[in-house]
């Protein structure tokens, strides 16, 4: 016979997460309703983040430099992941990590001098 007595703080526990979790989401979304925060306007709901309306037909096209934008930011996001870690650990490892870094860093900076040249960073 299992005794689930010794569950109930597993269950206490979610329970309680559940309603912090709950109370974090959804108390400012009632508090911007009651104090009046929550007021739209046609300025407010232009399209801020991706520089064309979200709600069109799904088959227009726009322009590539949106995809080389974000290759770009991910790279160079990737490239300041990988540069923590190595910092934090380069005297541990010795020579063979840093060369390898260089190496790295060498890499993404022919990378960026490329499409630099290429026009991928200018906007019109």
């Amino acid at each position: 016979m299992v005794d689930l007595s010794q569950y109930l703080p597993i269950l206490i526990f979610l329970g309680i997460a559940l309603l912090l979790s709950g109370t974090f989401v959804f108390l400012p979304m009632l508090v911007s309703r009651l104090t009046g925060t929550n007021k739209p306007s046609p300025e407010k709901l232009t399209e801020y983040e991706c520089g064309f309306p979200a709600f069109e037909d799904s088959r227009s096209q726009f322009d590539v430099r949106f995809y080389l934008v974000a290759i770009l930011f991910i790279v160079f996001d990737l490239e300041a992941a990988f540069l923590y870690p190595w910092a934090v650990s380069v005297f541990k490892l010795g020579w063979t990590a840093w060369i390898s870094m260089m190496i790295f860093v060498a890499e993404l900076a022919l990378g960026l001098i490329y499409a630099w040249k290429k026009g991928a960073l200018e906007w019109e």
